[in-house]
């Protein structure tokens, strides 16, 4: 487990200290140490582990590679399956995916170190800079717009373009990438390694991307389906959802996610002032990294408040010990009730909550937490405005099991699907999932046509 230098005494960190908290989470294995543990795998038949697997990557191939120091070949193994293998190498919960399915845990007693591995051999692959892995096909004369440069977007680009489309990408932000680029925090991404990815996947020709685009804004989907032969929704939720707690509108009260892509664009995180008392609103993984980056940035306390127990957050153990080992304060079972200060925030009230009946009530006793910051992790919701009619089932997008929605020739994925999962390696698969049932759609004869 990762100990990041932290602010205990009130002295405050040192620029390097800064520096070193945010290198990377997870250093590399070295080829000695992945040669050691690819010889652990046992190559089972019908492996647990790729069932796990959203996108059913050949983890026993894919590591034999290894073991046979054939780098090139167990990248394209992974990268066939989940062409962004690089970005879930880092930020994918294995430690209850793959990991967890891993048989060498009961004979053992710990998993193989599967995202370690996948990591060695696609970094090796994006270093060389060589030659794309992947060629595309004959060119269809078929083109797609897809909203959205995030991971379901990119995969379906990608995959698209394989099959021989030509793709334009849309997306609202500067940068493409999504959630990898602006979500995930710093030391998991370290090195800029986003759009190394990024610019490692458009390599296979086809895919164009234009950025400062929103769609209900300057982008509009009717425009798009009579523009294009198809088109793939990967916008994911964009709308922070709201407390609506009196003081909530307290400078210094803001959304995790906008303070995760301030650290993740800071090029000198040292300089990025942070308060000494932080509260973190939320259960999930972004909870997580925003209590951990504020820590890394030298906030003396952090307070990490989820309205239920742990067992319930969706934040993995593995991230809650991290925040734990790293002086982050967790208090469960309380609500957020209000916040105050004199212009700025300087304190939120909290409602002791508890279980009953399957719902939460309040027990009736509240108490204070000091905070400079308040960072609301409670999740997003998408956009509906923007979607010109599609069908909106429980927030999300409602899709068949082609990823089609109830718009002929409009497809979506990802996180703002009602199946959406909120993983990347689930939005990878979702992307490429839906690349193929695009093209079987546009491939097939249309009416009167007697080929």
């Amino acid at each position: 487990m990762r100990h990041f230098k932290v602010n205990s005494d009130g002295s405050g960190l040192a620029a390097s200290d800064v520096a070193e908290n945010f290198s990377d989470l997870h250093p590399p294995l070295s080829p000695a140490q992945a040669a050691v543990e690819a010889a652990r795998c046992l190559y089972c038949y019908d492996a647990p582990c790729i069932n796990a697997c959203p996108t059913s990557i050949d983890i026993p191939k894919f590591i034999h590679q290894i073991r046979s120091d054939n780098l090139d070949g167990s990248a394209k193994t992974i990268l066939s399956a989940n062409i962004m293998g690089g970005t879930c190498a880092r930020a994918c919960p294995t430690e209850v995916l793959c990991e967890e399915a891993c048989v060498v845990n009961h004979t053992e007693g710990a998993p193989v170190k599967i995202g370690e591995l996948q990591r060695r051999a696609v970094d090796h692959l994006l270093a060389k800079k060589g030659p794309h892995p992947f060629a595309r096909a004959p060119e269809t004369g078929k083109r797609i717009a897809v909203v959205g440069a995030g991971p379901a977007g990119l995969s379906f680009a990608h995959r698209a373009a394989m099959l021989g489309h030509d793709v334009v990408v849309y997306d609202a932000k500067e940068k493409a990438g999504g959630l990898n680029e602006y979500g995930l925090a710093a030391y998991k991404m370290a090195d800029d390694f986003a759009q190394a990815e990024v610019e490692f996947l458009l390599g296979v020709g086809g895919i164009e991307i234009n950025h400062g685009q929103t769609l209900g804004k300057n982008l509009l989907l009717d425009a798009l389906r009579k523009e294009y032969d198809a088109v793939f929704i990967g916008a994911g939720l964009t709308t922070t959802r709201q407390l609506s707690a009196p003081g909530e509108a307290l400078d210094g009260v803001r959304d995790a996610l906008d303070f995760i892509e301030d650290v993740r664009c800071a090029s000198d995180k040292s300089k990025l002032k942070i308060d000494d008392n932080v509260v973190v609103i939320g259960g999930g993984n972004t909870a997580i990294d925003a209590a951990v980056q504020a820590k890394c940035l030298g906030a003396r306390n952090v307070t990490l408040v989820y309205r239920r127990g742990p067992e319930a957050m969706s934040a993995t153990g593995w991230e809650q010990d991290l925040a734990a080992s790293n002086g982050v304060v967790m208090k469960f079972w309380a609500s957020p009730k209000s916040f105050s200060g004199s212009g700025k925030v300087e304190t939120a009230a909290f409602s002791e909550m508890r279980e009953q009946g399957g719902k939460l009530a309040e027990t009736g006793r509240n108490f204070d937490i000091p905070a400079g910051l308040v960072l609301k992790a409670i999740g997003q919701t998408l956009n509906e405005k923007a979607l010109d009619g599609l069908k909106i089932e429980r927030g999300k997008i409602r899709v068949d099991e082609n990823y089609r929605t109830s718009v002929e020739g409009v497809y979506a994925g990802g996180d703002c699907i009602a199946a959406g999962e909120d993983l990347t390696v689930q939005a990878v698969e979702d992307g490429k999932r839906a690349a193929h049932s695009v093209d079987a759609a546009l491939r097939l004869p249309k009416s009167g046509d007697l080929r």
